[in-house]
């Protein structure tokens, strides 16, 4: 999938309130992005990195510009606008690279499923097979050279699960799918050491039938695409 316009690089000052960052541009004056990362993004935000930002004509937005990719200092690139995590996937379902989800007659988005009142990221249906509650969350911290989810302590990746194993106890599938969205990462695995509950449930939900994929990004400047299922354990 390309970007909507080319990317442009910039260095990164510094992120703050979650939501803007400061950085360099390629002549050197300052300037304010928007970054549409909730998270921690730890490893993903350091200053000194090379970010690659898009620009919006939307003359309505307070701030144009777009922080899409970082690039580490050790040359590694990540996807830090989670919100593309969900679109690649759909592609990569719609494309059959994701061949653990093909045959499906329909897809929707957003559906409300489980007794915590959540939305599910797809539903695949087929009239002749379950259906099928898939949970996308994105990978991108690297630690000790493996991948690992989440990044800081998630209740609402707990309750993913909890919803997950749910929807498996009343006969549907059930899987929960890493997008792995850093260069470096070749493997995926909770993050027992940041959320001890998060790998608990996951233990669980595994030991009652919920599948648990991952598959990583191709990332570049140009475009970016789900390519390939990396091992998780």
């Amino acid at each position: 999938m390309s970007f909507e316009s080319p990317l442009k690089s910039a260095t990164l000052i510094k992120r703050y309130k979650r939501f803007l960052a400061d950085v360099t541009l390629a002549d050197g004056s300052e300037t304010t992005i928007y970054c549409a990362n909730t998270g921690a993004m730890t490893g993903c935000a350091e200053p000194g990195n090379t970010v690659w930002y898009s620009q919006s004509s939307n003359p309505k937005r307070k701030y144009s510009l777009s922080w899409e990719l970082s690039q580490t200092k050790t040359g590694d690139m990540i996807c830090v606008n989670t919100a593309k995590a969900n679109e690649w996937i759909e592609q990569a379902i719609s494309q059959q690279v994701i061949t653990e989800l093909q045959g499906y007659q329909s897809l929707r988005r957003e559906v409300k499923y489980g007794s915590e009142n959540s939305r599910i990221d797809f539903l695949l249906e087929d009239p002749q097979r379950e259906n099928c509650y898939i949970e996308v969350k994105s990978c991108t911290l690297l630690q000790d050279g493996k991948g690992y989810f989440p990044d800081a302590v998630s209740t609402r990746g707990q309750k993913h699960l909890r919803e997950l194993m749910e929807m498996k106890q009343q006969g549907h599938r059930a899987v929960l799918l890493f997008a792995v969205l850093h260069s470096g990462i070749t493997s995926v695995q909770a993050a027992a050491h940041i959320d001890p509950k998060y790998a608990e449930l996951l233990q669980q939900a595994k030991q009652q039938g919920v599948e648990v994929l991952a598959y990583k990004a191709e990332l570049s400047p140009q475009a970016c695409q789900l390519r390939s299922a990396i091992p998780t354990s």
